[in-house]
C-alpha cells in the first residue's frame, strides 16, 4: 500500500531522514514499524513565516518497497548508419535531440565548433585569469553549451512542451543527483554538470552516434530539391545526412550571418539587456529567511523581482545564490558577464542579471543590418563596455548601487566574485540611455518591495546582454521544419525557441521526434 502525505518541518528536521520518516508515518496514520520506505516526491522551502519551513510531499510505503525506476538509457537503440541527422551544437538542445533520435534508431552526428567539456576548462581559465578570449571555446561555446558553466538551473515553465520528468531522469541516469527529481527549483552546479554532459556524450557514442569537436560549420550543403543535406566545416570536410538540426546557442552570430548569406529566412527578435547586480549573500539570506546567520540546513537564498518601468518589463534574470560572476565574451574586444554557481552554492556573494526588455525602437539605428539589426545593437553595447574600460582586458565596468542611483562614479568598488577585476565607471556611459533610465527606476522599485535590496554594498557589473537570442530562425509550428528550407530544423535557444537547459532539452526532443516521424522505422537492435 502507498499513502501520499504532505508535511512541514524545520530545516534541521527535514535534514534528518529518520525524522522525515517518522513525520510522514504519523501524518499517514500508520505505525512506524509498518512503514517499509518513505520516498520524497516534492520538496520546497516556505520562507513566508518568520521561521522557514521545508514542505515535503512524500509517498509512504506500507509492507512493500517502492518500485524500481528503469533507466531511460535502456530505451535507446543501436544507430542505423543509413539514417543520419546532422546536429549543429553540442548544448542541451543538440544532445537531447541526439538521445531522442537514438530512441528511434537514427544516427545523430553532432558537430560543435568548441572543445570537449574537460578541455574547454583550460580556455575558461585563460579568459578569467589572462583576459584571453578564444572565439571557439569559452563560457558560451563548447560541449554542453552556455548552461554547463553557468548555474545548472533546471527550473522551467515549459510544462506544455514535453516531459520535464524525462529530461530530469535522463540527467540522473547520467550521474546527476536524484534530488533534482524532488526539488521545486532543481540545480546541479557547474562543478558537477560537466561530468553529466560528458557521460551523455559517451552514451551517444556507445549507441553509434558521433560527436565531433573543433568542427566549425561555415556553410550548409543544400539542394533546391532536397533542402538541407549537411554541413561544410572550416577544414573543408562535408558531412551529409537526411536532415540538419540547427541547435546552436544564443551567441552563434556566425550561424545567423551564414543564414542571411545563404538566403535562409531569419528575423530580428526582442531580447533583454542590462547589468548583473551582486549583493553579499548574508544580506540576501537575512532578507529572505529573516535570520542571520542562516540556518546551516538552509541553502543560500535567492530572489525574483519584476516590475514595469516606462512601459517596459524589468526583471531579475538567472539569479545565482552563492554564485560567481564570470566573463562570457565570445570575441575579443567585448565585455559580457553572466552568473554561475557551484553545487554547494557556497560563495559569499549572490548575483542576478537585472535586465530591461529590448524592443524594435532600441535598435532603430541599426536597421541597415536588416534581420541582424538587434544582434548588431547587442554587439555594439558589448564593444562599448570594452572601450569604456579601455585597457584591452576583461575587466568589467562597475558601479555601486546607490552611486548609480545618485549619478556619481564610485570612489571604490568592493570585493566581488568577478575574477578579472573592474573599473569604476558611470554605468550610464555603458548601457544605452533608455536601458539605464529604466534600470534606475526599477532598482528603486525593487528596493521598496525587498527590504535591504538598496545598499551601496551592492555592485552593478556590466553588461548582461546574452539573455536570449536576438535572432529567430522561423519554423513551422507542427513540423518544426524551417519555413522555407526543407530538412532544416531550427532548434533551441539560438533559434529563439528556448531559454535555459530544460526548455532547450525539451525543444531538442520535440524536433527529433518530428524528424523521426518522417523517416522509416528501423527494427530495434540491442547494444
Amino acid at each position: 500500500m502507498k499513502v501520499r502525505v504532505d508535511i512541514a518541518l524545520t530545516p534541521a528536521q527535514a535534514a534528518d531522514p529518520v525524522t522525515v520518516h517518522h513525520s510522514a508515518a504519523a501524518e499517514a496514520g500508520i505505525p512506524f514499524d509498518d512503514v517499509t520506505s518513505v520516498r520524497q516526491v516534492r520538496r520546497s522551502i516556505d520562507a513566508r513565516a518568520r521561521i522557514p519551513r521545508i514542505r515535503i510531499q512524500a509517498d509512504v510505503f506500507v509492507h512493500e518497497e517502492p518500485p524500481a525506476e528503469p533507466s531511460l538509457i535502456d530505451s535507446l537503440r543501436e544507430a542505423d548508419p543509413g539514417r543520419r541527422v546532422i546536429i549543429v551544437g553540442a548544448g542541451p538542445a543538440g544532445y537531447f535531440a541526439a538521445l531522442e533520435l537514438l530512441e528511434h534508431g537514427i544516427t545523430p552526428i553532432v558537430v560543435d565548433r568548441g572543445k570537449d567539456v574537460r578541455t574547454r576548462r583550460k580556455d575558461l581559465r585563460a579568459i578569467q585569469q589572462l583576459g584571453v578570449v578564444n572565439e571557439h571555446s569559452n563560457y558560451c561555446f563548447g560541449e554542453g553549451g552556455a548552461g554547463t558553466y553557468s548555474d545548472g538551473k533546471l527550473y522551467t515553465r515549459s510544462h506544455k512542451r514535453g516531459s520535464i520528468d524525462k529530461v530530469l531522469k535522463l540527467l540522473v541516469d547520467h550521474g546527476a543527483t536524484g534530488e533534482i527529481l524532488v526539488e521545486t527549483h532543481p540545480h546541479i552546479g557547474s562543478n558537477k554538470l560537466w561530468l553529466v554532459v560528458q557521460r551523455i556524450r559517451e552514451t551517444i557514442q556507445r549507441f553509434g552516434g558521433q560527436v565531433l569537436f573543433d568542427a566549425w560549420v561555415t556553410d550548409l550543403v543544400m539542394t533546391e530539391r532536397d533542402g538541407a543535406q549537411g554541413v561544410v566545416l572550416a577544414d573543408g570536410r562535408e558531412i551529409t545526412g537526411d536532415a540538419v538540426i540547427l541547435a546552436t546557442g544564443h551567441s552563434a552570430r556566425d550561424i545567423f550571418r551564414l543564414c542571411r548569406r545563404r538566403g535562409i529566412t531569419i528575423e530580428a527578435k526582442p531580447f533583454a539587456l542590462g547589468v548583473r547586480i551582486e549583493h553579499p549573500q548574508p544580506l540576501i539570506d537575512e532578507v529572505q529567511y529573516h535570520q542571520s546567520p542562516r540556518d546551516p540546513n538552509l541553502p543560500a537564498s535567492s530572489y525574483k523581482l519584476v516590475c514595469q518601468a516606462d512601459g517596459r518589463g524589468v526583471f531579475s534574470f538567472c539569479m545565482c545564490p552563492g554564485g560567481l560572476i564570470v566573463p562570457s565574451a565570445t570575441e575579443p574586444g567585448e565585455i559580457v558577464v553572466n552568473g554561475m554557481s557551484m553545487s554547494r552554492r557556497d560563495s559569499p556573494f549572490a548575483n542576478s542579471g537585472t535586465v530591461v526588455t529590448v524592443e524594435r525602437e532600441d535598435w532603430a539605428d541599426y536597421t541597415a543590418s536588416g534581420e541582424l539589426s538587434a544582434m548588431e545593437y547587442q554587439a555594439a553595447v558589448e564593444r562599448r563596455a570594452f572601450d569604456v574600460v579601455g585597457d584591452g582586458s576583461q575587466r568589467a565596468p562597475a558601479q555601486r548601487m546607490i552611486d548609480f542611483l545618485d549619478g556619481r562614479v564610485s570612489a571604490s568598488i568592493p570585493q566581488t566574485s568577478y575574477i578579472p577585476g573592474h573599473r569604476s565607471v558611470d554605468m550610464r556611459a555603458v548601457v544605452p540611455h533608455g536601458i539605464a533610465s529604466r534600470l534606475h527606476d526599477a532598482i528603486r522599485q525593487f528596493g521598496r518591495s525587498m527590504r535591504g535590496y538598496l545598499t551601496n554594498e551592492a555592485v552593478l557589473v556590466g553588461v548582461e546582454s546574452r539573455t536570449s537570442s536576438p535572432v529567430r530562425i522561423p519554423r513551422d509550428k507542427e513540423t518544426y521544419e524551417h519555413v522555407t528550407v526543407r530538412n532544416l530544423y531550427p532548434c533551441g535557444e539560438g533559434a529563439g525557441y528556448a531559454g535555459g537547459i530544460v526548455s532547450a532539452a525539451l525543444d531538442g526532443q520535440n524536433v527529433a521526434r518530428a524528424i523521426a516521424a518522417r523517416m522509416p522505422v528501423a527494427a530495434r537492435r540491442p547494444v
